[in-house]
Formats: structure tokens, C-alpha cells, sequence
């Protein structure tokens, strides 16, 4: 059984970062084998991918230039430094990861951005 769970969510003002981090726990999988993404939702808007990552990072058009997805496979965390934020990347965030059946997701985490 994984489970991941993600923390670093918080109120931050327009042009701050954050950094969130996703940590997976489970003894009987390899981490490093599966590509992780970081989504997000809105109220009222549907979950949208952010980012993913298998070795290199690829981003939505809307976070380019702005967001860096990263992972450590020896401590199974992936992280999302999120700069110079603007008041629509208010959402929860949600860790995934990608290829698995049931599907992975963690429990989210709140990031708000006041203007």
C-alpha cells in the first residue's frame, strides 16, 4: 500500500514562493520507477496538471518559467518550488503517482494567494 502526503501549503502574497513537498511511504514499490505530478483544483474549475516528472520535468504552459519540479528517489519525495506566485495559482495541490491502478493521490495541501 503507498500512500503519499503532501505539506508546505500556506497563504503567501503575490510574486512569493512557496515550496511543496510530497513524501510516498510503502514498503513494496520502487519509487524511482514511476513518473510523479503534481495537480491542482480550484473551486469550481476542474484538476489540471501542473507538473510531472520521470527524470526531467515537464510543465504546464501557465507555470513555465515559474514552478521546478524536483524529486530525491533515495528519501521518495518530490517537491514543487513554486516562484513569483499569481493570485490563479490559488488551488489544493495533489501529489500523484503516475501508472498506478487504483490510482495514487495524496490528500492535498491549501496554497492561497492573496493579490
Amino acid at each position: 500500500q503507498v500512500q503519499l502526503v503532501e505539506s508546505g501549503g500556506g497563504f503567501v502574497q503575490s510574486g512569493g514562493s512557496l515550496r511543496l513537498s510530497c513524501a510516498a511511504s510503502g514498503s513494496t514499490f520502487s519509487f524511482s520507477l514511476y513518473a510523479m505530478s503534481w495537480y491542482r483544483q480550484a473551486p469550481g474549475k476542474e484538476r489540471e496538471l501542473v507538473a510531472s516528472i520521470s527524470t526531467f520535468g515537464n510543465y504546464a504552459d501557465s507555470v513555465k518559467g515559474r514552478f521546478t519540479i524536483s524529486r530525491d528517489n533515495a528519501k521518495k519525495m518530490v517537491y514543487l518550488q513554486m516562484n513569483n506566485l499569481k493570485p490563479e495559482d490559488a488551488a489544493v495541490y495533489y501529489c500523484k503517482m503516475e501508472g498506478r491502478r487504483p490510482e495514487i493521490w495524496g490528500q492535498g495541501t491549501q496554497v492561497t494567494v492573496s493579490s
